[in-house]
C-alpha cells in the first residue's frame, strides 16, 4: 500500500481527490490536513509515502509546508496539487523540493499515476507543466548545457549512466534491473549524484541530465 496523506483547506476538493485515490486499491490515505501547518504536523505523526499539498492553504502554504516536510520528514515525497500552473509556482516547487506537481483541472488519472510515480522514487509533472518546464528550458539553453556538462564532469562513467536512466525517468528498481545491480546500490549512486551535482531532488538531477546531452 502506498500511504497518502491529503492537505487542502476546502472540505469538497478534499473529499473529490480522496474519492479518486480510493479507486486505486493500492493507495490508502491516512491522514487528511486543511492547513499547511496541520499537513506538517500530521505527516511527522504518520508518516506517510507521499503527501499531496494544495499550494494556497491558510497557516502555512504548500511551498513552506512542502519545504519544512524536506526537513522534519525526508522520506515522504511531495506533491503539489493545484489550480494554479504559473511558472513561479512551478519553479517554487522544484526548488523546495516537490517530486511532482499535478493541475487539479487534469485527469484523474494523472493524480494516480503521479502518485505511483513518486512514491517509487520518480518524478512527475501534468503534461501542461512539463511544457511550461521544457518551455522554460529552451530560453537560454546553449548556457545551460555548458554549465551541466562541467556539473556532470565530476561524476564517474557509471554515475553518469545513473543519471542518464534517472533522466530517462526510470525509477530505482527500473534503473536495478537496467544495469542489473540490487536497489540498494541504486540508491547509493542515487544519493552520491545529488550531493555530487547540488541538487535537491531528482526533478533537478533529471534537468542537469538533460541539459548536460545525457539523455536524447
Amino acid at each position: 500500500m502506498i500511504r497518502v496523506l491529503l492537505a487542502d483547506d476546502e472540505a469538497m476538493i478534499r473529499a473529490g481527490v480522496k474519492a479518486i485515490l480510493d479507486s486505486d486499491p493500492s493507495l490508502e490515505v491516512v491522514a487528511e490536513a486543511g492547513d499547511g501547518r496541520q499537513a506538517v504536523d500530521l505527516a511527522i505523526g504518520h508518516r506517510p509515502d507521499v503527501a499531496l499539498l494544495d499550494i494556497r492553504m491558510p497557516r502555512l502554504d504548500g511551498l513552506a509546508a512542502a519545504a519544512e516536510l524536506r526537513r522534519v520528514a525526508p522520506a515522504t515525497a511531495v506533491v503539489m496539487l493545484t489550480t494554479f500552473g504559473e511558472d513561479d509556482y512551478i519553479a517554487r516547487a522544484l526548488e523546495v523540493g516537490a517530486a511532482g506537481f499535478l493541475l487539479k483541472s487534469g485527469d484523474p488519472r494523472e493524480l494516480i499515476a503521479g502518485i505511483h510515480a513518486v512514491a517509487d522514487g520518480a518524478a512527475y509533472l501534468s503534461p501542461k507543466v512539463a511544457q511550461r518546464v521544457i518551455a522554460q528550458l529552451a530560453g537560454g539553453r546553449m548556457a545551460r548545457e555548458a554549465e551541466a556538462r562541467d556539473r556532470v564532469g565530476v561524476l564517474t562513467d557509471r554515475e553518469r549512466e545513473v543519471l542518464a536512466l534517472l533522466g530517462s525517468g526510470l525509477s530505482n528498481a527500473e534503473i536495478a534491473k537496467r544495469l542489473h545491480i540490487v536497489e540498494g546500490t541504486v540508491k547509493a549512486y542515487v544519493s552520491t549524484i545529488l550531493t555530487r551535482l547540488d541538487v535537491r531532488n531528482r526533478v533537478q538531477a533529471a534537468i542537469i541530465a538533460h541539459e548536460a546531452g545525457l539523455v536524447a
